[in-house]
């Protein structure tokens, strides 16, 4: 595994599967998203909070690949990197098997930021950035 500035261990649950009985592809994003949340929470931000200042982060494109199916009961490690690009904040989110460390989901996720209706030229990822290199 290589390395990455957040990592966040989960668990899947029964009905996170479908009639095969490995994890429906939906729920990988679902993960990728909850891991962002929560990366964005250990840096003191708040998804719900933002919206309250008028401040919006939208998914604008997102490309998964899969890789090996996760089951019911896996524990998995979903992880991730970032990088600025322009006024986007994108995400390198990768999802690994807990047992065994096997790349379950590889995930880019660009995203961007309205304010008050408009959008931005990302400057709240700068700053975003900047708790993140403290």
């Amino acid at each position: 595994m290589k390395d990455y500035i957040y990592k966040l261990t989960c668990k899947v649950r029964d009905y996170e599967c479908d009639l095969q009985g490995v994890v429906n592809n939906s729920n990988y994003q679902r993960y990728m998203e909850h891991t962002r949340h929560e990366f964005l929470e250990s840096l003191g931000e708040n998804f719900g909070a933002m919206h309250h200042k008028g401040i919006d982060a939208f998914v604008s494109r997102v490309d998964i690949q899969f890789k090996t199916s996760l089951r019911s009961g896996d524990s998995f490690i979903s992880c991730l990197n970032l990088s600025k690009e322009g006024p986007k904040l994108v995400f390198y989110q990768d999802i690994y098997r807990a047992s065994d460390n096997i790349l379950a989901a590889k995930g880019k996720v660009e995203t961007v930021v309205v304010e008050s209706g408009i959008l931005t030229r990302g400057e709240y990822f700068d700053n975003l950035l900047k708790k993140l290199n403290q």
